[in-house]
């Protein structure tokens, strides 16, 4: 037998059932208190789920978890997946590259993009990425040793999860979930209810780890109240309660946020279809402590946003063109729509907007949007503000959309209330209103609702047909 061969075997030996003392020794990962007890189950039991807040380390036990069974099972595999190609790749993948990189089995392993295989086996001893995109991706494996890890778990589609149970069928498989407990239903949230007998559960909250910034919870807690599902989630690893009275359910937030709407070609860049527009949704601060919010989008993906504080209209209308520009050039479209907020100072932007836009020749539209306005569709809306966020809201119901995985935007969607007037229309908590209650402006989800919102006036037959099936989601 080879010298690497003899390593190998001494390594199952020692390790097979002890993944702390391989993360201490080999990988020089020294858990916490809580780390140690899902590493330690996962080696005992064959599924193990774990919710939490963020920033506790869960990324990094995911990584441990990978080398451990790649490197103490015989002829194992491994398989990590995400509902995201960013959240599998640049934070899963990536964390795990980097424990291996500084490791004492590092000349036993070689890392590729996709694959971490054992040299000199690389067909059968191998861990993989595969995005949970589709069932398939998750079928096909068959070996006595497997441990299948699923990253930002409730964010996984239930067809992808039954899929990976559906593969479990030896003594040695295994399951590890973990991620942000955001919505109430499917196979996460059942794993910590209805079949908890099947799993060992853990729950950790940020307010427990060393690793979080406790000045970053306060300020979660001022901006969103303690008992909020911002809260709940993000820093108490809480399933989402969901009042009744709040407009944009967190769920459906957080699904938007960790959503591919794309494909990417083999350089990496995302397939955009060819009828895919680019439109700019632009909030404008009016006062001290609000924001302005540019929020671009091409077709049906958000790929970044900007926000600035205390600029004048100047200074913004130039920042909305750079942007437009920047949509433009990166997507090889030579024109593109501007919807702003024209009330108040949000005029004065529309107005230096589109004399830029005359000087310079640009096939840019400005759109001067109000939300206090009357709705198109006045049976069912107060308002066109209303309106317009009862649109956005069916596209993340329905599951069309990629929004940034931004903690402001998703709190500012996801906290704001409403309530059914004397006539049975739908009218949007007023931001004096939310103001009241604590919470800052929504600024950021404004600028992201008019990014999506179609053009006042132009309502097309497709964005007539989802606002008449508007329905009221807790």
């Amino acid at each position: 037998m080879t010298q690497p061969y003899n390593v190998i075997v001494d390594l199952i030996d020692l390790y097979w059932d002890d993944p702390v003392s391989f993360a201490e020794d080999m990988l020089g990962f020294y858990p916490d208190q809580y780390q140690a007890a899902i590493l330690n189950d996962l080696a005992n039991h064959p599924m193990v789920s774990v919710r939490s807040g963020q920033g506790i380390g869960k990324t990094g036990i995911e990584a441990v978890s990978a080398i451990w069974f790649l490197t103490c099972r015989p002829n194992p595999r491994v398989v990590c997946t995400a509902p995201t190609r960013q959240q599998l790749n640049d934070v899963l993948w990536a964390e795990i590259a980097k424990w291996l990189e500084t490791s004492k089995v590092k000349r036993m392993l070689k890392w590729t993009k996709t694959k971490v295989y054992m040299i000199g086996h690389e067909k059968r001893w191998f861990a993989t990425a595969r995005t949970a995109t589709k069932p398939e991706n998750m079928q096909g494996f068959h070996e006595d040793y497997m441990l299948f890890i699923a990253d930002e778990a409730s964010g996984i589609e239930d067809k992808i999860m039954e899929a990976i149970l559906g593969t479990l069928s030896g003594a040695e498989n295994k399951l590890l979930m973990c991620g942000n407990p955001t919505r109430t239903s499917g196979v996460f949230y059942d794993s910590h209810h209805k079949d908890r007998a099947n799993y060992k559960t853990h729950r950790v909250s940020s307010r427990d780890s060393k690793r979080t910034n406790k000045k970053n919870i306060a300020m979660l807690e001022r901006k969103y109240g303690k008992e909020s599902d911002v809260v709940r989630v993000r820093v108490d690893g809480e399933f989402p309660k969901s009042e009744p009275d709040t407009f944009i359910a967190l769920e459906h937030a957080e699904k938007a946020a960790m959503r591919d709407v794309y494909t990417e070609d083999g350089n990496g860049n995302l397939i955009i279809p060819s009828e895919a527009e680019i439109q700019i949704g632009v909030d404008v601060a009016r006062f001290g402590d609000d924001e302005t919010t540019i929020i671009p989008r091409i077709g049906n993906h958000v790929p970044y946003f900007k926000w600035y504080n205390k600029q004048d209209t100047m200074a913004t209308a130039g920042n909305v063109i750079r942007v437009a520009k920047d949509m433009m050039t990166t997507y090889g479209i030579n024109k593109c729509t501007i919807k702003i907020d024209d009330d108040g100072v949000g005029g004065g932007v529309t107005d230096r907007l589109r004399e830029v836009i005359s000087e310079e020749g640009l096939y840019i539209t400005v759109v001067d949007c109000h939300n206090g306005h009357a709705a198109e569709d006045k049976e069912h809306f107060f308002n066109w503000g209303t309106e317009s966020w009862a649109y956005l809201r069916e596209l993340l119901h329905d599951g069309l959309i990629h929004i940034p995985n931004d903690e402001d935007i998703i709190g500012q969607l996801t906290t704001r209330k409403y309530t059914i007037t004397s006539k049975g229309q739908i009218r949007l908590e007023a931001k004096e209103d939310m103001k009241k209650r604590g919470l800052k402006s929504p600024d950021r989800a404004d600028a992201l609702v008019l990014a999506f919102v179609p053009t006042p006036g132009l309502i097309d037959d497709d964005a007539a047909a989802l606002l008449r099936g508007v329905k009221v989601y807790g």
